[in-house]
């Protein structure tokens, strides 16, 4: 699959966000451990029932010795540093992918890693879906590898391209580029986007110059979208990727295009015990203090305007540096 890149330059290039989230965390944390498929003894099947995700599910079977488990560490590491592919069997699920065995090792298929896999929140169907893989043969690529962790991480969808592509990629990518990509998982603090094989992340902070409660409002997975490139680590092989980027800052023109008692509609985004919030153009939102929201004596603002709502509001300030709009609904001038 290839990845088209073009230089994009803005005058002054944003800092990338801090993102204190372990990258797979959310593929990892996708419920408890549901079962392996035909287990070898009782003892594995106690085994398994104390388990409750791929953090717990070692990665290597436990009676087998230290010195081929090391061996087949240094083994796998091999396998990863020359980026070839490895055709395992699928030997369990849980709700966030697949278990595969290589040697005495144990490796983890997140879901979002898988090709043709189900685009859907429905458990029933992704139950379904994992579970008709035990048994099968899958090719993949280690994408991920710790044995201080004990992790092995791999990947369907970075085994269908070619080798070395991935580390191209990898290298080729640079902050201020543009590149396509697909959205592979939607988590709560981001969306992962393959870029060809290789995965970056949109942080949630980075996906709209407005409010997102959640990727999954404007994103959905399996869609072709265009993406800014924020940073490349190439050490710990992340990339972080904007979709806000790729549009103009609303607040660095408000000035330009708005006027102190200039009238303008908008939505009622949020409303607390000081005023409400309403949002009059994408990424720009104005704050109704609550002594600018109506005549009169009330309990609380929402006893005045509700989440949702459209209303007509005046202006009465503008701090484009500071990122402050003050609107008022009393009307008079």
């Amino acid at each position: 699959m290839s990845t088209n890149v073009q230089h994009h330059r803005q005058d002054l290039k944003p800092p990338p966000p801090e993102i204190d989230e372990g990258y797979w965390s959310a593929l990892l944390h996708e419920g408890e451990f549901a079962h392996t498929a035909q287990p070898d003894s009782e003892a594995e099947q106690r085994r398994n029932s104390e388990m409750d995700g791929y953090s717990r599910e070692s990665v290597y079977h436990a009676e087998e010795n230290n010195s081929s488990v090391e061996s087949d560490w240094t083994e796998i590491q091999r396998i990863t540093d020359n980026d070839e592919v490895l055709e395992l069997p699928v030997v369990g699920y849980n709700r966030g992918g697949l278990l595969v065995e290589w040697r005495n090792l144990r490796g983890f298929v997140p879901a979002s890693q898988l090709l043709d896999f189900p685009a859907t929140p429905n458990l029933t169907v992704r139950r379904a879906a994992l579970t008709a893989r035990i048994g099968h043969m899958l090719s993949l690529r280690v994408i991920e590898l710790s044995p201080e962790k004990n992790r092995l991480i791999l990947s369907e969808r970075a085994a269908r391209v070619q080798p070395g592509e991935r580390a191209d990629i990898m290298m080729r990518l640079k902050a201020g580029d543009m590149a396509q990509g697909f959205v592979t998982n939607l988590c709560d603090f981001g969306a992962f986007v393959d870029l060809g094989g290789l995965e970056g992340l949109i942080h949630i902070s980075e996906l709209s110059w407005g409010r997102v409660s959640h990727p999954a409002d404007i994103l959905e997975r399996g869609k072709e979208i265009a993406v800014y490139v924020l940073e490349v680590d190439r050490l710990n092989r992340r990339i972080a990727l904007s979709l806000k980027r790729l549009r103009p800052d609303p607040w660095e023109t408000v000035q330009n295009r708005y006027r102190v008692g200039e009238t303008v509609e908008g939505v009622i985004t949020n409303v607390v015990d000081f005023g409400a919030f309403a949002c009059i153009e994408e990424g720009l939102e104005g704050l109704i203090h609550v002594s600018e929201l109506a005549e009169g004596h009330f309990l609380h603002p929402r006893n005045v305007v509700t989440e949702g709502q459209r209303v007509r509001a005046r202006i009465l300030s503008i701090d484009g540096q500071a990122r402050r709009l003050g609107l008022t609904l009393r009307m008079e001038m």
